[in-house]
């Protein structure tokens, strides 16, 4: 068996930055067992698949796709990085001649669309709300040691802990904090965390973005996720409240970095831009 397979950077117009993502496009049903295999021996953040919904359809001319996404340990529900990734590759690879693309996923329809050199996901917004420190004192600890906390709030939607710092702290200072996300499997006693969102306020007057961030997931198999969409839909609700803003720029500071364009709808969705690199072209073969 041959499956076309794409590596594309998002959230970066340059390659071996952003975030990378696996697409597959799979013209038949693939055996269950075989979606972790393939993003087991991929071994990025997330593995999508693509898959046509009907018989007929075509990677070109149909707007309907199914889609999922694997980390290297199991799948997941929602992946921002790896939806931009596969409407990249269908958008610029395949090139679809739709306006908008819809993915029927295990998040409900996400909806993608190229607006100029950037392509904007149609995501859900997830509230986060306010969390007992003594919960989760021990995983925050684990995190950011001695360094001062300003807000701490919980997304039971995504299993996210969203932890802002000070707004005394610079980008720099998360940029460069050293987290050793692995104590997180053993501290985190409560079941509820799934990911752990770090923020910090950014400097939006003029040009800057509005809020930086890191994130880490384990849990899922992923120590730091270099640019994590889902957690944007997080994070949106809770700068969007905090700076009253609704149009937001975005800067995930982990090593390879990467920029969002956010835009926080009144529809309880949220759009989130970036651009992409197609890195890889080739076939699986097995």
């Amino acid at each position: 068996m041959q499956i076309p397979v794409f590596t594309v950077d998002a959230f970066t117009n340059r390659a071996f930055s952003g975030n990378p993502a696996a697409v597959c496009l799979l013209e038949n049903d693939l055996d269950e067992d075989l979606h972790q295999k393939i993003a087991t021996e991929m071994n990025l953040s997330e593995t999508a698949f693509i898959r046509k919904l009907k018989p007929g359809d075509d990677f070109t001319k149909s707007s309907c796709f199914g889609l999922r996404w694997f980390t290297p340990a199991n799948e997941v529900p929602l992946c921002g990085h790896a939806t931009l990734a596969s409407a990249a590759v269908l958008f610029h690879v395949q090139k679809n001649t739709n306006s908008v693309l819809t993915f029927v996923t295990l998040s409900g329809e996400l909806k993608a669309r190229q607006v100029k050199d950037h392509i904007v996901l149609d995501l859900p917004l997830y509230t986060a709300y306010p969390q007992e420190l003594k919960e989760v004192e021990e995983l925050i600890k684990a995190a950011v040691g001695d360094m001062i906390v300003q807000d701490v709030r919980y997304s039971p939607d995504t299993k996210k802990l969203l932890v802002r710092l000070s707004d005394t702290y610079e980008r720099s200072v998360l940029e460069n904090l050293k987290v050793s996300a692995q104590r997180f499997l053993s501290v985190e006693k409560t079941g509820k965390v799934k990911g752990l969102i770090l923020t910090v306020k950014g400097n939006s007057s003029g040009k800057g973005h509005d809020f930086y961030s890191r994130y880490f997931a384990p849990w899922y198999g992923i120590l730091e996720d270099p640019v994590t969409g889902s957690a944007h839909a997080v994070l949106s609700s809770y700068w969007s409240e905090q700076l009253g803003k609704k149009e937001m720029l975005a800067f995930q500071c982990s090593r390879r970095g990467g920029e969002l364009k956010i835009s926080v709808r009144s529809d309880r969705r949220v759009d989130i831009a970036g651009q992409t690199a197609v890195v890889l072209k080739g076939n699986l073969t097995f």
